[in-house]
């Protein structure tokens, strides 16, 4: 079988890194296509702007919840792959395309009530109102397409064959423009539909993705020597991916909810205040596709080699993935400390967001290494089917300390309790807006240390 070998003769970093690159470009490729749809919709109308941002919000909640739990294919087909048990792998991939539907049959009827989502928004516009049911509706139609895509890019992951995934995704983009510029916009027969244009849009280019992929996997050697195939569905295999699944896409679900509320929080301390948040936040989120890459590319290894027994090569294979994210981080760290003006200029040309952004930038490189360690932690476990005590960790660490303990230290009862420390850390920021990164990075820092106890502790569990 021509994955990357678990046993390979070329150094684990080069294996990690082998795979991690297509990952880290795909990822960057999905950002690409969430925000062209956003720039090109901004020049049609506010409302349809304003319905995009609302809908979009919404969709990413149902869709990033979902697909956690689909990754869970991931270290299970792995294992599978490393035991040398290759049939067994292509039916539990069968099994994933089952699950994949009936989670796409909740999350679709859930997009198609959007007055159930909207009243966390108080009074919508009519008009934007209906622009949110339409874009939602066209979203629900593109869910399952979506998640059974990622049966193909779960399977990928857990064999080293990234490459293919990435080069569908890039075309994927071009679908993405040119649908935009015709749906949005109008033309060729068609009036301009704005956001509901880009629901239709990402529909179409969904499903486009998932019959590349369906290609891809009948006609690459790797794939085919798995034999995927679709069977019946089989509840014990539901049970096994959801025991596994359900807690994963808890952990992505809290990790976006927590990142979320506190961008909410922050919008107390006004406008400017808000632009510098989002420009933070949006760094961040760019700077994590990298240690995620890695991670995960770890991850898949770390799981072919338990899956084969060879408990050594797994604590290195996850040792030198923990390693290769710390230096990443660490240089990730320095780049955001000495190019601070540069990308403040490149994101905003409004002097008083800039200025915030700046004073807030000071945080980033902490926020980032911080974020960094507790995703590497999460990945190494869940190359051992360890992803309950993750979930939970996460849970009281980035919702008990960072989203509640950031309110009640920056906005709660306690306000002001943090000041002299944000003006430390990030001197001229936000007093709420700094103590609410502060807290964020004690949760995050105090979920990498519980995993990374976690995870000595089940190595243990499995000696060399």
């Amino acid at each position: 079988m021509t994955t990357v070998p678990v046993k390979a003769s070329a150094p684990l970093w080069r294996a990690i890194l082998q795979q991690a690159w297509p990952i880290l470009v795909t990822a960057w490729a999905s950002t690409v296509f969430a925000v062209m749809g956003t720039v090109m919709v901004g020049h049609a109308s506010a409302a349809d702007l304003q319905a995009m941002a609302l809908g979009a919000s919404v969709y990413v909640t149902v869709f990033i919840g979902l697909m956690g739990v689909v990754h869970a294919l991931i270290p299970i087909v792995a294992q599978q792959v490393g035991a040398q048990r290759h049939a067994e792998a292509g039916r539990i991939w069968g099994q994933g395309i089952w699950l994949a539907l009936g989670l796409s049959a909740l999350g679709s009827a859930s997009l198609l009530f959007p007055d159930l989502w909207l009243l966390l928004s108080g009074q919508v516009e009519p008009r934007v109102h209906q622009r949110v049911a339409g874009y939602l509706m066209a979203l629900a139609g593109a869910l399952p397409a979506a998640l059974v895509f990622r049966t193909i890019y779960a399977t990928g992951a857990a064999i080293s064959h990234t490459r293919e995934v990435m080069a569908i995704n890039l075309g994927s983009i071009l679908f993405k423009l040119l649908f935009n510029a015709w749906f949005i916009f109008g033309g060729w027969g068609l009036p301009a539909m704005g956001a509901v244009g880009a629901g239709v849009a990402t529909l179409l280019t969904s499903w486009i993705v998932l019959a590349a992929g369906l290609w891809m996997i009948r006609h690459r050697t790797a794939f085919r020597m798995l034999k995927l195939r679709l069977g019946r569905p089989r509840w014990a295999d539901q049970k096994e991916l959801l025991r596994l699944g359900l807690p994963m896409g808890g952990s992505y679900l809290i990790e976006i909810c927590a990142f979320s509320f506190m961008t909410l929080l922050i919008a107390r301390d006004g406008l400017y205040a808000s632009g510098a948040q989002q420009i933070l936040g949006n760094l961040i989120t760019l700077c994590y596709m990298l240690p995620m890459s890695l991670s995960l590319s770890t991850a898949s290894l770390t799981a072919r080699a338990v899956g084969g027994a060879d408990h050594a090569l797994a604590r290195r294979a996850g040792r030198c993935g923990i390693l290769m994210v710390v230096l990443c981080a660490l240089l990730t760290g320095l780049i955001l400390a000495v190019a601070r003006p540069w990308i403040v200029r490149a994101y905003t040309d409004e002097a008083q967001v800039a200025a915030l952004a700046l004073a807030l930038l000071h945080i980033a490189p902490w926020a980032h290494f911080c974020d960094a360690m507790h995703c590497v932690s999460a990945y190494v476990l869940r190359a051992y089917k360890v992803a309950m005590a993750p979930m939970l960790i996460q849970t009281v660490a980035l919702i008990g300390i960072g989203l509640l303990g950031g309110w009640w230290l920056a906005y709660g009862p306690a306000a002001g309790a943090l000041a002299p420390v944000a003006r430390w850390l990030s001197p001229g920021a936000p007093a709420g807006a700094a103590t609410m990164w502060i807290m964020t990075m004690a949760g995050l820092a105090a979920t990498a240390a519980s995993l990374f106890a976690w995870y000595g502790r089940v190595l243990r569990r499995f000696p060399p």
